[in-house]
């Protein structure tokens, strides 16, 4: 059995790692030096004793590697430290004397390389280096190839990687090793060893890096294997037992290479690479048959030998598909049975896979429960099974690059002769579904037999192999979806389960009982099912003995557990009953603890069958609590669980308020409350998983008061378990209820901090609440789960309260990221004297609140929190941050949180804590973890985004984040150092982009600090030189120099952002020069526009060469794999061959904003072709030639402008043809922006206009991105595009249209033809550049304005939408697409024109009709100004004139004409729409298509109506409108068209002018009315011919003349009724000398009229000079119309 050496090593490991628990962390490393001087004095101590020394080693080595690896990156002081010397020790331990010793070495090795992966590649050069210096020590060879080995295991847990030439080095190492291996006797066994280890450790680096070396070991491993039968059988001839001894474990080591390149390069496992694989795997299982002919010449020294390949071959085989290797079952399957069934094996040997194959629920029978406590590794000592607890990295060396299984430490392979039976089991159970029935009965009774033939413990141990072999084979075949076979190989397999159902061994029965449930699973058939529970309910009702009472319930249990309740149904009463009668057998507490198991799993797999039982059992489990005894635990466990399911079954009835439902609520919350007070931790811990599945079903019933006061105390429990179930518990009472949660924990804490005796209860709860106490746990635990379990409880618990408790939480995170004795913010931050002093009271509160004991213990010094908490508080802060903005704006607004602050002083907002957020940020940002400092930039480019524009109200102009630019600075300085890992300068070069691009900065000389960082990045990138290069894979090069000029790209952009804005703004006067004191107002206006291209501006030739590489590498790295041998073969400028599959991702990540800011610079260059060819040699040597500019300066300037056309337009069209879901918006954003930048230059607007179906494809996928992506921004940008590409083909189609002008002959028919649909109107999808954008377009318009769709009106259950006015952005899309709309006939030919203006005019009218709603300000919408303009675009057309179309035309217009008439026509129900609108639209087609609407007598007459309408309207503002648009009519030069109108209407505005005298105007737009009509009748006046102006005069002056007041009256009139009397004075004032004769006629022929205009003269040259001279100017002001439109539309 065990050693006592290794039950002495496993307590000191646990002994040990309880004092590093305790050990003081990072700062206090004097304790860590013990254990290393540990380690070198026994060294020096040399090998006197080497079996007493190496356990202390293994021990102390073990435990220094997980505190250094627990430690992180703040382990790098330790490791610098000269005085320690820590690396220097350890290496030394890998010449060690004993194995074991060595291997844990390289171990720790492993575990300082994943804590600080800069030292992954020096320790890989070293260790290659002292290799090859000590080749020809066996201790060395062997020591260096393990360091080498965990090395290499280690890299998958450093994300930056080791460089591509490791990966070479270890090949050639390993290949030296393996030819050298003969040549020295004494070294051979440690060579072969080493060469195959090496091997297997580089399989690890996955495909990208193995794919170079396949060929290579493809043949290393054909050739350890003999070819043939023959050559095995001249191999048997000859050698001796060492040559043996080094041929086995040269194939073993093979083997476990191949199973190593088969489990981490599944990429690679083609069919032509699996069947060499076979090759030699075949030639090793043609071997396995005559070793023990050797062993039997050679000694028996060689079985451990021949037992490692034997272990290596099933490895690889259970891996690959079962298939390949068919047709050696036979032979293969003998070995396995073999094997477990120990025939060749004296030793009772059993497996260690028992437990992994039963259920997890079974752990309560087999105590397995055990291993989930905090000292598992004493417990698993202890374990009955012969292996368990004894893995050690010396029984199998390749464990030491593996993966370490989940949650284990440190890897644990366990003794071979273990491990082989282990191997053979799994792999039977993946070769048992493939092979025939003949043979599954075969060795169905061969076990039988077996198990017959053999007595004693060797039964035992025989009996335990089969089941776990029965076990993976039934497994397998439920996996497989395959059937057990015929009748007789059931009962085979059924008669050897039902024999161990009555086995005296508790795990075999627990097994037999698996396996019948499973079996029941995989046959799936009633009667079978049936027998087997009646054999089982016979043996029951019989039965007297525990054994088999036992074991039967448990097959009961099984069965229902895999058949389900469905299944299972007909049995469920019998079941039930029996059950019940067991479990109350108090004679027998484990029948009663199996029957009770059982029980549990008959209530959880019948669901609501079950819910005719639920009262019975429920009574039972009450009695049972009451009545057994609680030293009892597992029947108590067994209750908890019934209890549990019980709670399930019933779910959500349980909220009812039925007598038997309440019933059963309050047995559910006595059975809880009994098992409270239970003392054994497993049962505290069922009650609480039952009462929190009572909290889900019926929360209101749960008395959380009295819960979660419990809860808090088992946050202190030893037992694992218990604090498991209590933060499961809390995790889901927080998701609901977290401000109640906390407040009773608060309660609690309050009252053991009054109440006298304080020792009972060790609650660490401060002021910091039932949070703090979490967070002081995070530091603690190293459960895997229950660390989960607490970041989700925190999660709930900050998205709940946080916002309210602002401070609170803000002060939580900081205690925790401020709780560092190391690097800290006292560089930037000076704090006044009394702010300190609190802060050191606070960090102070903090260390008591993070310390295990409180007040207890004065003398122990605090432990600061460990990097992993505090990285998880610079995530809370990012979330407070989040959650603050879904809230409530006031949050980033300073002048609103102040003035809400004093009126409510409790009242908290996140601006108020910036100095805070900073300060955290900071702290963050310059620590010593790498992963806290991610963190902390990331909070950094956090706050900078959402604080950017808040401005400063005592300082307008500034912005209130202006004050931090120093902090801001240091935070990102030492990001940029030479020895910072790639992924952090990344992410700081990410952050640099943010800050300058932000705005923030107002100052050149501030700006430039940041900007130098990234100035320096820069000429790293150019030198082609990276701090990683050395140190990291290349892909953590490529990543970083991405990063660089992705940030520049950004910076770009929005230099080129503000400079666009500055110009469009109107320029400021000049002569500011003396006007110094405006200067210092001008606050953010300081910056010259143009000082941030200022800055790029020196960078831009290399930076836009390099941006040109970087896209050119993007587009070739998105070619589909069938294009990959267009790929150079070298790499491209920023990445290498090797890391291609990496690098992907970082060019996925920074390709947009890059696309943009080359489209802006070929945008302000001219598409580069300026751009001199100077700095040349500065561009990276890879960067293709094509970038570097061409020797033959003719092609230059077409081929390079084709190029990058190509370029752009490609990767463009890419990425918007399928953007991934994942893509972020800003990426489709950037791609859109950098189209509509680039199709504004003249060279791209040719390249696509020449190329038509580029054009049509790139807007058929612009539709395409329309129908994933929604926000409306995209949209807009979509129409840029689509309006700038319409443009490009319309000035294409000029420029041919005027070159065919020029020609002299045939230019009539030739020019009719040109345009789309040429001389028969055809359209053609998908060449039709005027149908891809009529698709888009109408799509756009459908979505926004649904009733335009005809087909939606007509669907029967289509209720008439309301027009509504659309948002301003929905409104502003609208008008863009309608504008665009109105472009399209003009590029179609005449007759291609009439095949689609139909259904132009039918959307632009129609969104006429949509949105033509009254507005408060009696604005035009712009869609409706869009709308009014398309019109008139459409109607004075140059096509419109061609006489090849004139019918279509005329009946266009009239029909057009007809629908806005019917549309405008006056509705109950459309009382708000916009008359002028539709009027303006109606007076459009009178003025431009007079000549086909002259003499249309429906026509005429709608149009007079809506006139007449609008005349008569109520509103003052219509009627002036109308006047308005009257008169342009009347004045239309086209007199046929005009004479109507005027004969029609102007008797009626006469009339309405006349009527004012009745009623006056009474506000200032009824007077702009009258004013408006009576400019209308002078017009007439003017426009009539001399005979008939007398009669035009007689209507015009006495109706001027009735406006004026009488001289008495003028005073006490209102304004607005002087000023019309002040209009008709001025107007009579300037007719007279206008027409004297008529005037005099008119006047002298009525006598009235004449005096009082006389009388009104008079009065006006009597008044106050003053007064006249300032009426004199108002007719001056009068005399243009007052009302404009925005736009013109005549």
């Amino acid at each position: 059995m065990l050693e006592v050496s290794d039950i002495k090593g496993v307590c000191l490991v646990y002994l040990l790692g309880a004092l590093t628990s305790c050990m003081e962390t990072i700062e206090h490393s004097s304790q860590d030096e013990a254990v290393v001087n540990d380690i070198s004095g026994e060294n020096k101590a040399g090998a006197a004793d080497v079996s007493a020394s190496q356990h202390v080693m293994v021990c102390a080595l073990k435990e220094l590697g997980s505190l250094v690896q627990s430690l992180s990156a703040t382990a790098s002081p330790l490791i610098q430290e000269p005085s320690i010397g820590l690396l220097e020790t350890v290496t030394s331990v890998l010449l060690h004397p004993s194995m074991a010793a060595r291997l844990a070495a390289a171990w720790c090795l492993r575990c300082v390389a994943v804590a600080l992966p800069y030292q992954l590649s020096p320790l890989l050069d070293r260790c290659a280096e002292r290799i090859n210096n000590l080749k020809s020590s066996p201790e060395a060879v062997s020591g260096y190839s393990f360091a080498m080995a965990a090395l290499l295991g280690g890299v998958h847990q450093c994300p930056l990687g080791i460089p591509h030439s490791k990966g070479k080095l270890v090949v050639s190492i390993a290949e030296d090793l393996l030819r050298t291996a003969a040549q020295n006797s004494r070294l051979s066994l440690q060579r072969t060893q080493a060469g195959w280890l090496l091997l297997g450790a580089l399989m690890t680096l996955g495909s990208s890096l193995v794919r170079y070396h396949l060929p290579k070991m493809l043949l290393l491993w054909r050739n350890v294997f003999p070819r043939s039968q023959k050559e095995l059988e001249a191999e048997k001839a000859r050698g001796d037992s060492f040559t043996w001894q080094v041929t086995l474990e040269g194939r073993a080591g093979a083997l476990c290479a191949m199973r190593s390149f088969v489990a981490h390069c599944p990429e690679l496992l083609t069919e032509d690479v699996i069947r060499r694989l076979m090759t030699p795997i075949e030639c090793a299982m043609t071997m396995m048959s005559q070793v023990p002919a050797i062993i039997k010449v050679h000694g028996a020294h060689l079985k451990a030998s021949a037992a490692m390949v034997r272990l290596r071959l099933y490895d690889i085989l259970a891996l690959l598909p079962p298939k390949t290797y068919e047709g050696s079952f036979n032979a293969l399957l003998r070995e396995l049975v073999a094997e477990f069934t120990l025939t060749d094996n004296s030793a009772n040997t059993t497996t260690s896979l028992l437990r992994s194959l039963c259920h997890y629920d079974d752990s309560v029978l087999m105590g397995s429960w055990l291993q989930e406590t905090d000292h598992k590794s004493i417990e698993d000592q202890l374990q009955p099974n012969s292996a368990s607890g004894s893995g050690a990295l010396e029984h199998d060396p390749s464990s030491i690059y593996l993966r370490v299984p989940v949650g284990e430490a440190i890897p644990g392979p366990l003794p071979l002769g273990v491990s082989v039976i282990d191997a053979s089991v799994a792999l039977f159970g993946v070769v048992f579904p493939h092979v025939s029935f003949k043979h599954r009965l075969q060795m169905l009774d061969h076990f039988a037999e077996c198990i017959k033939q053999a007595k004693g413990v060797r039964q035992q141990a025989v009996q335990l192999n089969i089941f776990t072999a029965v076990l993976s084979a039934l497994k397998g075949l439920a996996e497989n979806k395959s059937t057990l076979g015929p009748e007789e190989v059931r009962k085979s397999a059924l008669a050897l389960v039902m024999g161990a159902l009555d086995n005296p061994n508790p795990i075999l029965r627990c097994a037999a009982g698996e396996a019948l449930g499973r079996m029941a699973q995989v046959v799936g058939e009633a009667t079978f099912i049936a027998r087997m529970a009646q054999t089982s309910f016979d043996k029951l009702k019989s039965a007297r003995d525990v054994v088999s009472r036992t074991g039967h319930s448990l097959a009961l249990g099984c069965l229902h557990r895999y058949v389900g309740g469905i299944g299972s149904g007909q049995h469920l009463k019998t079941s039930v009953s029996i059950l019940l009668a067991l479990a109350q057998d108090g004679s027998s507490h484990e029948v009663q603890t199996w029957a009770l198991h059982s029980l549990a799993l008959i209530v959880d797999s019948s669901g609501p069958m079950y819910r005719g039982y639920v009262e019975p059992t429920l009574s039972l489990v009450l009695t049972l609590l009451l009545t057994v005894p609680p030293s009892h635990t597992e029947v108590h466990q067994c209750l908890g669980r019934c209890l549990g399911a019980l709670i399930t079954t019933v779910g959500p009835e349980l909220q009812g308020n039925g007598a038997t439902i309440s019933t059963i609520r309050s047995s559910c919350l006595v059975g809880c409350a009994i098992m409270q007070d239970h003392s054994d931790s497993l049962v505290q811990a069922a009650a609480i998983s039952c009462l929190q599945q009572l909290h889900m079903f019926a929360p209101r019933h749960v008395n959380l008061s009295s819960l979660v006061p419990c809860l808090c105390v088992h946050l202190c429990s030893s037992h694992l378990l218990l604090r498991r179930a209590a933060v499961a518990c809390l995790r889901q009472l927080a998701q609901r209820e977290a401000a109640e949660v906390c407040e009773y924990a608060m309660s609690l804490a309050k009252k053991t901090g009054d109440s006298k005796d304080n020792t009972t209860i060790n609650l660490n709860i401060t002021e910091t609440g039932l949070e703090g106490v979490l967070f002081g746990m995070l530091d603690r635990e190293t459960d895997r789960k229950l660390c989960s379990d607490i970041h989700d409880t925190l999660g709930h618990m900050l998205s709940s309260l946080a916002v309210e408790k602002l401070s609170h939480w803000l002060k939580l995170c900081k205690d925790v990221l401020a709780a560092t004795t190391d690097v800290g913010g006292a560089v930037v931050f000076e704090v006044e004297k009394d702010e300190e002093d609190s802060e050191k009271k606070d960090e102070m509160d903090d260390d008591t609140m993070f310390t295990g004991l409180g007040d207890d213990d004065k003398s122990k010094p605090s432990v600061a929190p460990r990097w992993v908490t505090r990285v998880f508080a610079a995530d809370c802060l990012c979330r407070i941050i989040l959650l603050c903005e879904n809230v409530d704006k006031a949050h980033f607004d300073l002048a609103t949180a102040r003035s809400a602050q004093a009126k409510n002083p409790k009242g908290d907002l996140l601006v108020l804590h910036l100095s805070d957020l900073i300060r955290m940020a900071f702290m963050a940002a310059t620590d010593h973890s790498n992963q806290l400092r991610m963190a902390g930039l990331q909070a950094l480019e956090d706050i900078i985004k959402k604080f950017a524009s808040v401005p400063e109200p005592e300082f307008p102009g500034h912005v209130i984040l202006e004050q931090y630019q120093a902090n801001v600075g240091a935070a990102l300085r030492p990001a940029f150092s030479p020895d910072t890992p790639s992924d952090i300068t990344a992410k700081a070069c990410q952050v640099c982009s943010t800050w300058i691009g932000s705005g923030v900065v107002s100052d050149l000389n501030d700006l430039r600090r940041v900007h130098n960082l990234l100035v320096s990045s820069l000429d790293k990138v150019q030198s082609g030189k990276s701090s990683s290069s050395q140190l990291y894979s290349e892909s953590a090069t490529t990543m970083e120099k991405l990063a660089v000029l992705k940030a520049w790209a950004e910076v770009y952009v929005v230099a080129m952002k503000i400079k666009k804005e500055a110009e469009a703004k109107p320029a400021k006067p000049v002569g500011r020069g003396d006007e110094d004191e405006d200067e210092d107002d001008l606050g953010a206006d300081v910056l010259p526009p143009d000082s941030l291209i200022i800055l790029v501006q020196p960078e831009l030739p290399s930076l836009s060469r390099l941006w040109l590489a970087m896209l050119r590498d993007y587009a070739l790295l998105t070619l589909p794999a069938e294009f990959s041998s267009q790929l150079p073969p070298d790499g491209g400028a920023f990445y290498t061959p090797e890391t291609i599959d990496t690098a992907r991702l970082h060019y996925r990540g920074s390709w947009a904003p890059v696309l943009h800011a080359v489209a802006l610079w070929l945008n302000s260059t001219g598409f580069g072709v300026n751009d001199n060819q100077e700095n040349v040699s500065s561009t990276p040597s890879k960067v293709p030639s094509t970038f570097q500019g061409g020797s033959s300066s003719t092609k230059m300037l077409d081929e390079p402008v084709k190029d990058r056309m190509h370029l752009m337009l490609g990767v463009s069209i890419e990425f918007l043809c399928f953007p991934r879901p994942e893509e972020p918006i800003e990426h489709v954003m950037s791609c859109l922006q950098a189209l509509s930048t680039l199709l504004e230059t003249p060279c791209a607007k040719a390249h696509v206009a020449d190329d038509q179906l580029l054009a049509v494809e790139l807007l058929n996928v612009l539709h395409r991105l329309l129908l994933t992506r929604d926000p409306l921004a995209v949209q807009l940008q979509v129409t840029t595009v689509v309006q700038e590409t319409i443009r490009a083909a319309l000035d294409h189609l000029q420029q041919q249209r005027a070159n065919r002008g020029n020609d002299d002959e045939g230019e009539k028919d030739s020019l009719t033809t040109l345009g789309e649909g040429g001389d028969t109107g055809e359209l053609v999808p998908g060449k039709s550049l005027v149908y891809a954008a009529m698709e888009l377009l109408v799509f756009i318009l459908v979505r926004h304005l649904p009733q335009l769709n005809s087909r939606v009106k007509e669907s029967p259950s289509h209720a008439p939408l309301r027009p509504q006015r659309l948002p301003d952005e929905s409104a502003r899309l609208v008008a863009n697409t309608v504008s665009i709309l109105a472009e399209l006939p003009s590029l179609c030919s005449p007759t291609g024109a009439t095949t689609i203006l139909p259904t132009v005019l039918f959307l632009i009218t129609g969104v006429l009709k949509e949105t033509a709603i009254k507005a408060a300000d009696s604005s035009v919408p712009v869609p409706v100004s869009a709308a009014l303009q398309g019109l008139k675009t459409i109607i004075t057309s140059p096509l419109t004139r061609e006489e090849s179309i004139q019918t279509q035309w005329t009946t266009l217009v009239r029909s057009t004409l007809a629908s806005v008439l019917e549309y405008s026509q006056p509705d109950e129900s459309r009382s708000d729409m916009d008359e002028v609108s539709m009027l303006t639209a109606i007076t459009l087609f009178l003025l431009s298509a007079s000549s086909e609407l002259v003499g249309v007598i429906v026509l005429q007459k709608g149009c007079m109506d809506r006139f007449r309408n609008a005349l008569n309207s109520s509103d003052p503002w219509v009627q002036a409108r109308c006047y308005q648009l009257l008169l342009s009519v009347f004045q239309h030069s086209n007199r046929a068209l005009s004479t109507p109108y005027i004969h029609a209407l102007a008797p009626l505005m006469v009339e309405k002018l006349k009527a004012v005298e009745r009623s006056r105007p009474g506000t200032a737009a009824e007077l702009q009315a009258v004013q408006e009509g009576i400019r209308v009748l002078e017009n007439l006046v003017s426009m009539g011919e001399e005979k008939n102006r007398v009669q035009l005069l007689a209507l015009l002056v006495p109706t001027l003349i009735s406006y004026l007041l009488d001289e008495n009256a003028i005073s006490s009139a209102p304004q607005v009724s002087r000023n019309l009397h002040d209009f008709a004075l001025q107007n009579l004032m300037r007719i007279g000398p206008l027409y004297p004769a008529a005037f005099k006629t008119v006047i002298s022929a009525a006598p009235e009229l004449k005096t009082r205009l006389e009388s009104a003269i008079r009065a006006n040259q009597a008044s106050n000079k003053a007064k006249a001279a300032a009426r004199q100017a108002q007719p001056t002001v009068q005399a243009a119309p007052t009302i404009k439109l925005k736009t013109s539309f005549f």
